[in-house]
């Protein structure tokens, strides 16, 4: 159920997630490796790959302070003792085949340095995370560690351009959706970096746009209604919008709840869903950025839960 909040909104429940992805940063640190054979020569040419240096002696992993630790002992009760030990010490382990008694898992990756994409299942499946990944290896290009790299060097330049965080985000935003200029898959779109980055197309993103939403199933989405949230600066969410719908959406989007009662915003909406001014919302909690003169909130997206 959601929860009262000031000003007469709610709170949605946000979806949830089986695991919080991270990349852990190992270049010279030390990581624990304990076990031989098939299982536990994989995770020692991953620490490797990534940096790391492999102890194999726990005594001198706990002296050292180390703090991740790979088991992979073909015991199942010599895996659940060293399992123990370990995070007794105070390390985050991962025990091969053994989620219930993983801290962490590994994910199956696609290397486009420095991009990586990670595919993981929670220990459920490392077979399914490595044909979903083996499908996205033939999509995309070699060149986004290019891109990637070109878009660092780019950041002198776009800092200069604009000063403002949000403002430069929108403008990279627009380069990088489907179509843009530096369109992700386009196999040229590292070497447009510089121009784009010194040229005048840089105007970010801005305006109102309206989504009806009539399912709850976040593939029911457009292609257009998709990149609409995973770009929206500001979310107006007018009804009980699913969370599976609104994880859609950027994590650091401002978002303002309310009740169905309140009614939508008469002023400031697009018809037909089309971009509209972006101010003169109403019905705006006090402190929005929404509405006020001069300023540029960016994109709004207002969700209006229509469901038949």
């Amino acid at each position: 159920m959601p929860s009262a909040c000031r000003n007469g909104c709610f709170n949605l429940r946000m979806s949830r997630i089986a695991s919080l992805p991270l990349f852990h940063q190992i270049a010279g640190q030390q990581v624990l490796v304990l076990g031989d054979g098939p299982a536990a020569e994989p995770k020692r040419r991953l620490v490797e790959r990534a940096g790391g240096v492999i102890v194999e002696d726990f005594a001198r992993a706990v002296d050292e302070g180390v703090r991740l630790a790979f088991i992979a002992f073909e015991d199942a009760s010599a895996c659940e003792v060293a399992a123990i030990n370990a995070r007794c010490a105070g390390m985050l382990v991962n025990v091969v085949d053994r989620p219930e008694l993983c801290d962490f898992t590994t994910p199956s990756i696609l290397d486009r340095d420095p991009l990586l994409v990670a595919i993981g299942t929670g220990g459920a499946s490392a077979g399914l995370a490595k044909h979903v990944r083996l499908r996205l290896e033939r999509v995309l290009p070699e060149t986004l560690g290019a891109l990637a790299k070109a878009l660092e060097a780019a950041r002198p330049v776009l800092r200069r351009r604009f000063p403002e965080g949000p403002d430069r985000r929108r403008a990279v935003d627009a380069a990088l959706r489907e179509g843009g200029p530096l369109d992700p898959l386009d196999l040229q779109a590292f070497e447009k970096v510089a121009a784009w980055a010194e040229g005048s197309g840089l105007a970010p993103a801005s305006g109102t746009e309206l989504i009806v939403l009539t399912s709850p199933d976040p593939e029911d989405l457009t292609l257009r209604q998709a990149r609409l949230l995973g770009e929206a600066d500001v979310l107006l969410i007018y009804g009980m919008v699913p969370p599976a719908i609104l994880a859609r959406a950027r994590a650091d989007a401002e978002r303002r709840v309310f009740h169905v009662e309140q009614g939508l915003p008469e002023q400031g909406l697009p018809e037909g869903g089309k971009q509209g001014s972006g101010g003169g919302l109403e019905g705006a909690e006090p402190g929005s950025s929404a509405g006020k003169e001069g300023s540029n909130p960016g994109l709004t997206v207002v969700l209006h839960w229509q469901r038949n």
